[in-house]
């Protein structure tokens, strides 16, 4: 077992393990770690605690210190900066005419690297642009190109649950999602209806999807033949939450009728899915 604490560099994002280096770390506080960039400002998001050898990627970078007011001030002092070269970059980015938009900057604590992210609809011929910025800067510059989710996650704002974006408030890392999962969830595929602000596929729809797998498994479908405890009849609408299931009597002139998913026995048609056939 090797003894570790947990740093987050973002209000998003992954945590990484640095190790103590016999000093005791409490979850909150902030600290400066050693990087292979430099010396970087983060916030515990773990304590000292142990985990598996194997899980920890050698060579293990330590936490130097709890961060200190001469920390902070640097902190927004990059923070001040950052917004003035967001203004720099956008007006060489229209000079040099370039077809992209600059999202984010980031000063390294150290401020020796400064990091512009930018989103395109393609390939971006930007080495003009890196050395217009180096010579302004002084300072070591790196142009990266992201996508319209990363882009999502580090401006943040409200989803259409009127809930603050989960990859800005709490998603380590994107999952995949699927038509298949909206088809499964009964969801209506007009894309506007489940598609976050970014444009992509909502990441929510992976939350229920191993639930609604297993309600797809015991369910009959719409067109499965089943045995109710009115006789005979044709599946014709389900709610795979509730259980509920219309019937249609085999007779023409058969009324309709409600009933549930556990007094039903299928005998032909349609039949449920296994859970292990819905997974992508």
């Amino acid at each position: 077992m090797t003894q570790v604490i947990s740093v987050k560099f973002k209000d998003s994002g992954k945590n990484y393990y640095f190790s103590p280096d016999d000093k005791i770390y409490t979850t909150g506080q902030s600290v400066i770690v050693e990087t292979a960039n430099g010396l970087a400002f983060g916030t515990v998001a773990q304590g000292n605690h142990e985990v598996e050898d194997e899980v920890v990627v050698p060579p293990l970078k330590k936490a130097l210190r709890v961060a200190n007011e001469k920390d902070m001030q640097r902190l927004q002092e990059n923070k001040q900066k950052e917004a003035d070269a967001f203004d720099v970059c956008e007006r060489k980015i229209t000079a040099h005419k370039l077809d992209m938009k600059l999202v984010r900057v980031e000063y390294s604590f150290d401020g020796g690297k400064i990091t512009f992210f930018f989103t395109a609809d393609g390939r971006v011929d930007f080495r003009e642009l890196v050395k217009d910025l180096a010579n302004h800067f002084h300072s070591r510059i790196e142009l990266r190109q992201i996508g319209v989710r990363d882009e999502a996650r580090m401006l943040g704002g409200v989803g259409i649950c009127g809930q603050e974006y989960c990859c800005k408030r709490f998603l380590d890392d994107f999952l995949p999602v699927s038509i298949k999962m909206a088809k499964e969830q009964s969801l209506s595929l007009n894309p506007t209806k489940i598609s976050g602000s970014c444009g992509r596929l909502m990441c929510c729809l992976n939350y229920e999807q191993e639930s609604y797998e297993y309600l797809n498994s015991i369910t009959p479908h719409i067109g499965a033949t089943v045995k109710t405890e009115q006789g005979v009849g044709v599946v014709i609408d389900v709610n795979f939450l509730t259980g509920s299931l219309t019937v249609k009597p085999k007779e023409n002139d058969g009324i309709p009728y409600k009933t549930n998913r556990k007094n039903v026995k299928i005998l032909g048609g349609h039949k449920p899915k296994k859970a292990e056939e819905t997974q992508e």
